[in-house]
């Protein structure tokens, strides 16, 4: 009984994963702009990449019977990275000119992207 709710919940936690990875792709090909693709890639492909590895570590501890730190060391290194990853992008991007759609409601970079174009001009 224990190992059918074990598996249960090994397998629920990777469909939940890919899940996640499936809308990460939808949303890389259905977004209209690289700032609203990089959100998308950087939130929901973690969240789908962790579910997963944590559906692999609890198959690994509960049915093998052994614990695997690489894997717990990868879903903190993969929560740290993703959303920094995406932010980078998403910043290299504004700042090297990539233009926004044009259905954006609001640019809050530009006022402080202005404050340091002056500063550097004072120096």
């Amino acid at each position: 009984m224990i190992t059918i709710l074990a598996n249960l919940l090994i397998v629920t936690t990777i469909v939940f994963g890919v899940i996640f990875t499936l809308v990460t792709a939808i949303g890389l090909i259905r977004l209209p702009d690289v700032y609203t693709r990089t959100h998308a890639a950087s939130k929901s492909a973690t969240l789908g990449v962790m579910f997963i590895l944590l559906g692999v570590f609890l198959h690994f501890w509960w049915i093998e019977g052994h614990v695997n730190t690489r894997i717990l060391l990868g879903i903190i290194f993969l929560f740290i990275t993703g959303p920094i990853g995406g932010h980078v992008m998403g910043r290299a991007a504004y700042i090297s000119g990539v233009k926004m759609w044009d259905k954006s409601v609001k640019d809050e970079l530009a006022p402080v992207m202005i404050e340091r174009k002056k500063q550097r001009q004072q120096q």
